[in-house]
């Protein structure tokens, strides 16, 4: 079957893409990689640098007689990014390519209200305007990933109280004719390890689970436009009614078993002491053997719900990043199980693939920004505005 013509916008949006996550290419395999003639490519790579938003630069050839001109993403195009975490707000401007120019925190209250929250956005949005003007930044995107954002929780975020539609009001007065596009924390983490982790290990079609303030999924694939990203509410799935409460109001949800708060209340130390210790906290908090168990009891559970998941929507590749992937193997094998024991016919006849990559917490707003240059780029560089024929 013939494939159906791809728009000039769509055209663009791949080459933009695949650029973002390989972070530069020689001409001739980025011609196979987009389905372009040489001279097609030429012509499209043409207009994106006129535009400014890629480079073409030297580099050795990579064999006798090849090419020397690398195509990258140009660093010059200027992002913003927001971070809702569940400490603080993080603001920041930066490149199509990951670097920070300039990054602030502002914390947020001990007990956070929509109207309190909001005062911290309007305050964030008042330092990133001020930063722009004095150095006449011109913005292309702006990135905003909030925890727990969904169909369900639009106005009224369920973990860290916020009205999304009034802080976008508040971004399209202070930065008029700039693209805003908001999303789920699990969906900047996802675009993040797909286009910064080196040897991201999957590519195509693939679950990512992000374990942290909340449990969430996302389900991604290489495309750039559409439904490239999908969150879903993995950490949600019920396991029994006399379980602990969740945020959600339910009981025995996975996520009130493995979240951030679940596993500092299972360590006996608090969830501010436990965000302090970073990644060191596995190497600093001794955990005993009847608290190792029923860690592993609960990583089994998290099994479970991935099992659950893909059972309902099969696929060949499981990223999981968040505390999980900073335990041994022997621990992490109990979310192994897990999916073993749920899955129809376990991994191996499934053929899935799992791998554990290495936490993003502590590093905002590099998630926002990933997300911000995705945005970006699944538009091919576009304005948002600009309709075309396919």
């Amino acid at each position: 079957m013939s494939e159906q013509p791809r728009s000039r916008r769509q055209t663009r949006a791949a080459i933009l893409g695949h650029l973002l996550r390989s972070g530069g290419m020689f001409r001739p395999p980025l011609a196979r990689a987009v389905r372009l003639s040489e001279a097609s490519l030429s012509r499209i790579l043409f207009d994106l640098k006129a535009e400014g938003l890629i480079e073409e630069v030297r580099r050795p050839a990579p064999y006798v007689g090849g090419p020397t001109g690398l195509v990258s993403l140009d660093p010059s195009v200027a992002l913003a990014a927001l971070e809702l975490t569940g400490q603080w707000l993080s603001v920041g401007v930066g490149g199509l390519s990951g670097e920070l120019h300039v990054t602030e925190r502002l914390p947020l209250p001990k007990r956070p209200t929509v109207e309190s929250v909001g005062k911290v956005f309007s305050e964030a949005l008042t330092l990133l305007r001020d930063w722009t003007r004095r150095r006449r930044i011109r913005l292309a995107q702006i990135g905003v990933t909030v925890p727990g954002l969904g169909r369900l929780s639009i106005s009224g975020n369920p973990i860290i109280p916020c009205d999304v539609d009034d802080i976008s009001d508040m971004l399209g007065e202070m930065f008029a004719g700039v693209p805003v596009e908001f999303t789920n924390s699990v969906v900047g983490h996802a675009t993040f390890h797909r286009c910064r982790t080196k040897d991201y290990p999957f590519s195509g079609a693939h679950l990512f689970v992000f374990v942290g303030q909340g449990v969430a999924g996302a389900w991604m694939d290489d495309a750039v436009e559409g439904d490239a990203l999908q969150p879903i509410e993995l950490g949600h799935m019920v396991f029994g009614t006399e379980g602990p409460r969740c945020r959600c109001g339910h009981h025995g949800c996975v996520e009130a078993y493995t979240s951030h708060p679940a596993l500092a209340e299972l360590l006996g130390v608090s969830e501010a002491k436990l965000l302090q210790l970073g990644n060191d906290w596995v190497n600093t908090i001794r955990i005993s053997s009847p608290v190792r168990g029923e860690l592993r009891q609960r990583l089994f559970r998290l099994g479970l719900a991935i099992g659950n998941t893909l059972n309902v929507k099969p696929c060949r590749g499981v990223a999981i990043s968040g505390w999980p992937s900073l335990l041994s193997e022997d621990d992490r094998n109990a979310v192994v199980d897990g999916i073993d024991a749920c899955l129809l016919g376990g991994r191996k006849l499934a053929q899935v693939s799992l791998a554990f990559v290495p936490p993003s917490t502590g590093n905002d707003p590099n998630a926002a920004l990933a997300f911000a240059a995705f945005c970006l780029a699944s538009r091919g560089g576009m304005p948002a505005a600009a309709t075309e024929a396919a």
